[in-house]
């Protein structure tokens, strides 16, 4: 299923997480930051969400393992058809920072709101100071 949150001109996060409570807490941090909502429950039903979505998606921002296509799956295969999209990967598992991608990132559970903030907007807007940095 798919959350969008709009308002005109913002950037599209696209979150995906296994876990519904994370994904909760993780989109209102999103919103919050004034950013343009995605939300799937599996890289498969996100994997399908970014085939059928006709905007542009910036980030990817998904769990770093989950049942059936991992978070480095997705993000192979979602950049793959979206070149431009960036990847934050997140885990409670400090290991995931060494098998990423040149130019993926990587946020390591727990994370505060405002340093996901700050991530993602250096990530969509890098010449963009974030409002977000202390």
């Amino acid at each position: 299923m798919e959350l969008i949150a709009t308002l005109s001109s913002q950037k599209t996060v696209l979150v995906v997480d296994d876990d519904p409570v994370v994904i909760k807490l993780v989109s209102g941090i999103v919103i919050s930051g004034g950013f343009r909502l995605l939300t799937a429950s599996s890289g498969e039903v996100a994997l399908q969400l970014s085939k059928d979505h006709k905007g542009d998606i910036h980030l990817l921002l998904s769990d770093f393992q989950m049942p059936g296509l991992s978070g480095i799956d997705l993000a192979t295969q979602i950049t793959h058809d979206r070149p431009d999209i960036k990847v934050l990967l997140m885990s409670g598992f400090r290991e995931g920072m060494l098998i990423l991608n040149e130019g993926w990132h990587f946020l390591s559970k727990p994370f505060i709101p405002s340093q996901l903030l700050t991530l993602i907007s250096g990530l969509i807007s890098p010449d963009n100071p974030s409002r977000f940095a202390a």
